[in-house]
């Protein structure tokens, strides 16, 4: 008889783990920005992973399969995702910015720790700097055969952000959800009026659209503007049936008006919260950094377009 295991079936040596997370989680202050960003990129990658495995177990579970390696992995998984988290709450918390950030309902360490590894404030004399960086302007676009203007990881822990920003919107002391709602009324509003007319055709034009999509229907004006407030509450799995109802009402009454999506008008206003955080955290960043504040926004010291708002938990 063979005396071979096969190491993926031995238990893990969590105390070896433990001890290890522990000497990183002394030295968290101490991690460079690289170090920091791998980390999140593994978190993310673990719980990728912990998720897919965790699903497969329940799978072969309810299919009476044998599931003990699968759901082994993804307690591995679990065990090393809060490990990493657990450093990058240390590093988060090193910095006086990071302390800024935690303080923000919705913020957690990971998105914190993602922030503070992938920006450089020296680099960024305006917020505007942040928006570009984080690929949040709408006007500066990727061509082909040409290097990105973005970066593309910071962008995606915007995204992530502007998700956790929507998920707490409704707690008492989140401050960046509360604006993402109240611009997505606005956003509606503007959408029923008709002044998203154009952007529906340049997105009719830039995505191309499967004329089978709900999106189609909405950009080439298939739809009334009742269609929203109707679609708002209506019970998910009732929705196809009432969209082909209120095409075809449109059709007959010849009501229809090229529309955003309620997809596009909730990214929309997400975008807007995020880039809010984005020149909060640029003015907290930059004046604990530099010791003076940054010059006002161009928007508001110029074209006079948007009232000051001034950061959430922070005095200068």
């Amino acid at each position: 008889m063979s005396d071979y295991v096969d190491p993926l079936i031995q238990p893990m040596d969590l105390a070896a783990v433990l001890r290890l997370t522990k000497d990183l989680r002394a030295s968290a202050r101490l991690l460079a920005p690289k170090e920091a960003r791998f980390l999140v990129d593994e978190y993310y990658s673990r719980q990728e992973d912990r998720i897919r495995s965790s699903n497969q177990s329940k799978a072969l579970e309810k299919a009476n399969e044998p599931n003990l390696l699968v759901t082994w992995l993804s307690e591995q998984n679990e065990v090393l995702e809060k490990q990493i988290a657990s450093v990058l709450d240390r590093y988060s918390l090193s910095q006086p910015v990071g302390e800024w950030m935690r303080s923000i309902t919705g913020i957690g360490p990971v998105i914190a720790a993602g922030i503070l590894a992938h920006i450089d404030i020296e680099q960024c004399p305006t917020a505007g700097h942040l928006w570009s960086f984080a690929g949040l302007v709408s006007t500066i676009t990727w061509q082909k055969e040409t290097k990105r203007p973005w970066n593309a990881k910071l962008k995606t822990l915007c995204w992530k952000l502007g998700e956790s920003f929507v998920k707490v919107s409704n707690l008492e002391h989140d401050v960046y959800g509360k604006i993402y709602a109240a611009r997505k009324v606005l956003e509606n509003q503007r959408n029923i009026k008709g002044d998203y007319i154009t952007t529906a055709a340049e997105q009719l034009i830039k995505r191309k659209y499967s004329k089978d999509t709900d999106a189609y229907l909405w950009y080439t004006g298939a739809l009334a503007p009742n269609a929203i407030a109707v679609l708002a509450v209506t019970a998910a799995a009732a929705r196809p049936a009432m969209l082909k109802r209120l095409v075809a009402e449109a059709a007959k009454k010849g009501t229809g008006q090229p529309m955003l999506p309620p997809a596009h008008i909730h990214a929309r206003a997400k975008r807007y919260a995020v880039k809010l955080f984005l020149s909060h955290l640029h003015e907290v960043w930059y004046t604990l950094h530099f010791g003076v504040a940054p010059a006002p926004p161009y928007a508001i010291a110029v074209l006079k377009h948007a009232h000051y708002i001034p950061p959430p938990n922070f005095q200068k």
